[in-house]
């Protein structure tokens, strides 16, 4: 595999100072879980930006109207004052933005983006359209906002252009079958990854010269659900040529007494599914400290052991570090 065959597009790091825009593509944050998250950002030494729209009440659960939300994420992108862009929470509408976006603007002015969740959809489209690399990870009001939200170590791997870096057991990480893989980093929120199948906004699928792990976590996703939207992938062709998947923490997903059950449908799904899985990783919807995950670069997944699982990031995330 040649990194040549990608057009990737990386974002500069984040250094000290870093000016980050707080917008909101989706649904409307709660205001006093947004300012928590701007004053634990602003503890850590980063400048903020409120977007205008980002605060706004409606239509329905919209953080103002479809226009409004699109003009706050381009405007983030266009202003070479910010360094990097963070999403206040998900809930639904991103979707909605992509028809509006301008993804020359955004090759030509390539920002950090950072989000979970709804936010898939926008993290397919930086991708496809942009050659972006970005960061499944907190979000302002989700998880700045409470105690220990968000994993800093990842953090500062992620967006300090740190490169040979892993995550582990101690991340959560476990086998449910074993193997070694490589392959480009992608995927995300499973419901909003394969409802965009047999849309013009899905994810391009993988290559022979271009294998990828697929990253897929969810929230209140029953283990029948699992099966359901992993056959619906294998059906329509999404993952041939992914070399290997790791699913996140179930926990929001299921109670520890389906925990066996969720596994095990995962696996019934997979079973013609010849590469190695991992389960548990805790990024997305978690309830500890969140970890960054940077998409669009290369990993390693090494589940040749059960007591020391890797996830290894081969590359930089990010550039000028």
């Amino acid at each position: 595999m040649s990194g040549a065959a990608r057009a990737v597009v990386k974002p500069a790091a984040l250094r000290p100072g870093a000016t980050l825009a707080v917008v909101s593509p989706a649904s409307t944050p709660k205001p006093e879980l947004v300012q928590a998250g701007i004053d634990c950002l602003q503890g850590l030494g980063y400048r903020t930006v409120l977007y205008p729209h980002a605060l706004d009440r409606g239509p329905l659960y919209y953080a103002g109207t479809v226009e409004q939300r699109a003009g706050d994420l381009m405007a983030a992108f266009a202003d070479p004052a910010i360094d990097g862009i963070l999403c206040a929470r998900g809930g639904w509408g991103s979707a909605e933005l992509l028809p509006r976006l301008d993804a020359g603007l955004i090759r030509a002015n390539p920002k950090v983006f950072v989000g979970y969740s709804d936010h898939t959809s926008l993290h397919v489209w930086l991708a496809r359209e942009a050659g972006l690399v970005t960061f499944y990870g907190p979000m302002v009001a989700a998880d700045f906002a409470r105690p220990e939200g968000f994993d800093a170590v990842s953090w500062g791997h992620a967006f300090g252009g740190s490169s040979g870096w892993a995550l582990s057991g101690g991340d959560g990480l476990r086998v449910l079958r074993a193997g070694v893989a490589e392959g480009v980093f992608a995927g995300g929120c499973i419901s909003i990854f394969a409802e965009a199948l047999g849309t013009p906004y899905a994810a391009l699928p993988a290559t022979a010269d271009e294998p990828r792990v697929l990253f897929l976590e969810d929230i209140g996703t029953k283990p029948y659900q699992w099966d359901r939207m992993l056959l619906h992938l294998r059906y329509a062709g999404m993952l041939e040529h992914v070399s290997g998947i790791v699913f996140g923490d179930m926990r929001q997903c299921v109670g520890p007494e389906d925990e066996a059950l969720v596994e095990a449908a995962i696996l019934h799904s997979l079973r013609d599914f010849a590469g190695p899985i991992a389960i548990g990783l805790r990024s997305g919807h978690v309830d500890s400290p969140n970890i960054t995950l940077p998409l669009g670069v290369r990993v390693r997944l090494d589940l040749s052991e059960a007591e020391n699982p890797r996830l290894d990031f081969l590359e930089k995330a990010t550039v000028g570090s």
